[in-house]
């Protein structure tokens, strides 16, 4: 794995020599888009609104919509009077209590390897935020542009998180949702939270694959056997109508279904051997 940006992390006057690397990966299908005669690709030009005509990039301009129809252009040297000082720090100004961050503004995950000297600087960053329960919030410079993020602890390792700022967050008060007067009754919240305990088990994240992807993959792969031609389509099975009459009843047959597959479950190792 490359490393795609390395600095330190600095608090106070502690400095952290570190190397970033992604922590999550996402290998999406890409496809082009072909003439049907001749599947030949079809590629995108750049065409000015305005007369429909192609425009050559050197005749091409940054500009910012200030109103509907308006803009104001900025060149090269209005970009660079913002251009931030690359310092190649993950500065953390403050340490928050885990607890108190809404896990929105949270949206990507890097992973931080300590670098030559680092290492004993390092374990005493992840072993104190363990402790403390705490996360360090930085500003960093990643590239040409400035991220929020958080320096969370991960088991043996630390996780640099970068973060929305708050106002790239919508307002959720502007959305209407259930008021207090709907709350369910007693019954309903017994059976629904029998349920959610039926449905509970241990966190086992390899068991949730991506079945979109598996599934369009087998299509092209059997598009690519059979030389392009089309695939009869496989019989889909009917979805549940989805309008709910009456919430009790659904929940019994939720709770019957699921309580009548974890019966059906063969007996693990662990419990075979206790046994």
């Amino acid at each position: 794995m490359r490393a795609i940006w390395k600095g330190s992390i600095s608090f106070g006057l502690v400095n952290i020599p570190i190397a970033l690397y992604p922590a999550t990966r996402r290998e999406d299908l890409k496809f082009r888009l072909l003439r049907a005669g001749d599947l030949s690709p079809v590629n995108y030009k750049r065409v000015a609104e305005k007369d429909g005509k192609e425009v050559p990039w050197e005749q091409i301009v940054k500009g910012y919509e200030y109103e509907k129809g308006k803009f104001v252009v900025l060149n090269e040297k209005d970009f660079q009077r913002v251009d931030l000082e690359a310092t190649q720090t993950v500065d953390i100004k403050d340490f928050v209590d885990v607890d108190e961050i809404d896990p929105m503004y949270f949206y990507k995950p890097y992973y931080l390897e300590p670098q030559k000297g680092g290492d004993k600087a390092y374990v005493l960053l992840r072993e104190t935020l363990a402790k403390t329960k705490k996360v360090g919030i930085a500003k960093v410079i990643i590239k040409t542009r400035q991220y929020l993020a958080g320096v969370k602890p991960l088991k043996h390792i630390l996780v640099l998180e970068l973060m929305h700022f708050a106002e790239e967050l919508a307002d959720s008060e502007k959305l209407n949702v259930p008021t207090r007067s709907s709350e369910p009754g007693k019954r309903e919240m017994d059976m629904a939270q029998a349920l959610v305990g039926s449905m509970s088990s241990e966190w086992e994240p390899t068991k949730y694959k991506d079945d979109y992807r598996d599934a369009l993959l087998e299509v092209i792969e059997e598009k690519v056997e059979s030389g392009g031609e089309e695939i009869e389509e496989k019989p889909k099975a009917k979805k549940p109508a989805s309008k709910v009459i009456d919430l009790v009843a659904v929940l019994q047959e939720s709770l019957a279904k699921a309580e009548g597959g974890k019966k059906k479950k063969p007996a693990s190792k662990r419990t075979r051997k206790a046994a």
